[in-house]
């Protein structure tokens, strides 16, 4: 396969796009925490640092997750965001006066 070939191959494949949710092996009706499962299992299976590394199929699991995390579902309503529940610890209180250890004398 000549470079002219090679080339004209990656502008085709550069042009579209596939499906993120056919990349991830999900439904389109999937929530976002079957997309994150789908994603990180993805990630496992062709991850450089094992048996058989995919990097071509690394890129696109990871464009198709970008891509499905960027864009909310329902873009005809806005996302409403959702104050994360902080706890506040009350300020610890001053121990009472006490001594060292006692010793009970027993005259």
């Amino acid at each position: 396969m000549g470079p002219a070939v090679r080339g004209a191959r990656y502008s085709a494949m550069s042009t579209q796009q596939p499906d993120p949710y056919a990349v991830l092996g999900v439904d389109p009706g999937a929530g976002p925490a079957e997309i994150t499962t789908a994603y990180r299992r993805a990630v496992r299976a062709c991850h450089p640092d094992t048996e058989h590394p995919d990097r071509e199929r690394l890129a696109a699991v990871i464009a198709a997750y970008r891509q499905l995390r960027s864009h909310p579902r329902d873009t005809a309503a806005p996302r409403e965001e959702r104050p994360i529940p902080v706890r506040v610890r009350p300020p610890a209180r001053e121990p009472d006066l006490r001594a060292g250890p006692v010793r009970h004398h027993v005259d």
